[in-house]
């Protein structure tokens, strides 16, 4: 039985970022399609652009792309909080919907967890502008 990888993102007026999200998301759970499924679960908080409508098409089209519409702004904090109480995978992959976290790391993420790590993290490194996978046990 394969596992599944929750990805969950937050958003809030991220109307020209939301659809590239999913491609990329898509993309690299794609690659791992022989060992994992996946949902994707998207927050919105109260944006007052088009980022709704957006996340509505894309949850049409795909069912793994699942979207929670909040009444109000929760902030990057309690938002994704919520998504990880509602999600159903084996693992959890934030990810900013700003694409300031890219989802090429996801295959990173998730083979030091596979390796046993409880919490794998990453951060930028201000002398070479990549990201570092940092890992705690």
């Amino acid at each position: 039985m394969k596992k599944t990888i929750s990805i969950i993102s937050s958003a809030y007026n991220e109307e020209g970022n939301v659809c590239e999200l999913y491609k990329q998301v898509k993309k690299q759970m794609d690659l791992l399609a022989d060992k994992y499924d996946y949902e994707q679960i998207v927050l919105d908080n109260a944006s007052t652009d088009n980022t709704l409508a957006e996340l509505r098409k894309l949850a049409a089209q795909d069912p793994r792309f699942k979207v929670i519409v909040n009444a109000r702004n929760f902030g990057h904090i309690r938002s994704p909080y919520y998504g990880i109480l509602q999600c159903r995978g084996d693992a959890v992959i934030y990810l900013a919907s700003d694409l300031q976290d890219p989802p090429s790391l996801i295959p990173q993420f998730i083979a030091k967890w596979e390796e046993g790590y409880k919490v794998v993290l990453a951060q930028l490194a201000l002398f070479c502008r990549a990201p570092v996978v940092l890992l705690a046990a």
